[in-house]
């Protein structure tokens, strides 16, 4: 019985990097978190353990860095720094025919000092973190922007009810409920001459502005108004997908102590939750392809 090689990929998972800009005052900052996956002709490493085409993982770790030296304009962008690194091992690593470069950005916000911002103090913002995507094959780039850990919650606007009703169904329907979640989402650019700031800026403030305006029947509801909106507001974007845990808040039940509870006091529920995934596709995109890497669990 024989065996074949499939899928590979190698590289250099989570480079932390932070890049500086001192030629302003005030000074500005980036902090990455850069993961490289590439593949190509690198089947004998595998099959003979023949290393002849073996680009480093620790050389596009040294990449990376050097990256956030040389071309201080691409970096200040995780998008703009996925593609100039992607292109990068594409066009200049003989055996790399694909690369997926993924990046994790962390705000930071300038602190205020006497009144005014500091020209060179920061706080990390905990609210969220900005991700990208960037795949580059055969003279093609694909860019994905995107979200994690953006926790939202809405304290009413939010109903679950007429749902199927079985054996072991025992959860009661409500017409009024705390509805939270974790945002995990990522949306696709079918066009890459874009402002990736100002563009992303419009995404995140049209997915939060949709959570809050929507009258929720069901968190499945609210995610695909959510990725409707963002793809009417901004008709670059071909496709929205989004991974979102349901942050349960049930209602305590305090009439053991003569008290009545109208969806006042609750206990915030860690674990198990509801996982609603979902794509919303624009009709006209086509197929995203390499732009959403399942292989990294997306």
């Amino acid at each position: 019985m024989g065996v074949t090689l499939g899928h590979n990929q190698y590289g250099k998972a989570e480079t932390r990097v932070v890049r500086v800009y001192r030629d302003s005052d005030p000074h500005e900052l980036v902090d990455y978190n850069v993961s490289v996956a590439l593949s190509g002709d690198f089947a004998d490493i595998h099959l003979t353990g023949d290393n002849a085409k073996c680009l480093t993982t620790d050389a596009t770790k040294n990449t990376v860095n050097a990256f956030c030296k040389e071309y201080p304009d691409a970096v200040r962008q995780p998008e703009s720094l996925g593609l100039a690194l992607a292109r990068h091992f594409v066009e200049d690593v003989e055996p790399v025919s694909r690369a997926r470069i993924t990046v994790e950005m962390y705000p930071w916000v300038r602190l205020n000092h006497a009144g005014s911002p500091h020209p060179h103090a920061f706080a990390r913002r905990g609210g969220y973190v900005r991700t990208a995507s960037v795949a580059v094959e055969n003279g093609r780039a694909w860019v994905v922007s995107g979200v994690r850990d953006l926790t939202v919650l809405k304290t009413t606007d939010s109903e679950f009810w007429g749902y199927l009703q079985e054996r072991y169904t025992t959860l009661q329907p409500t017409r009024d409920r705390i509805m939270a979640t974790s945002v995990r989402s990522q949306w696709w650019h079918t066009d890459l001459d874009t402002d990736w700031a100002k563009s992303y800026e419009a995404a995140l403030a049209t997915m939060t502005d949709s959570f809050a305006g929507h009258h929720s029947l069901a968190l499945q509801q609210t995610m695909y108004a959510m990725g409707g909106a963002m793809i009417a507001a901004q008709p670059e974007i071909g496709e929205v997908r989004f991974s979102m845990p349901n942050k349960h808040h049930f209602v305590i039940d305090l009439s053991p102590f003569g008290l009545d509870n109208p969806n006042e006091v609750f206990h915030a529920d860690d674990r198990p939750y509801g996982l609603i995934e979902g794509t919303i596709h624009r009709d006209d995109a086509g197929d995203p392809g390499l732009a959403f890497d399942p292989g990294q669990g997306w």
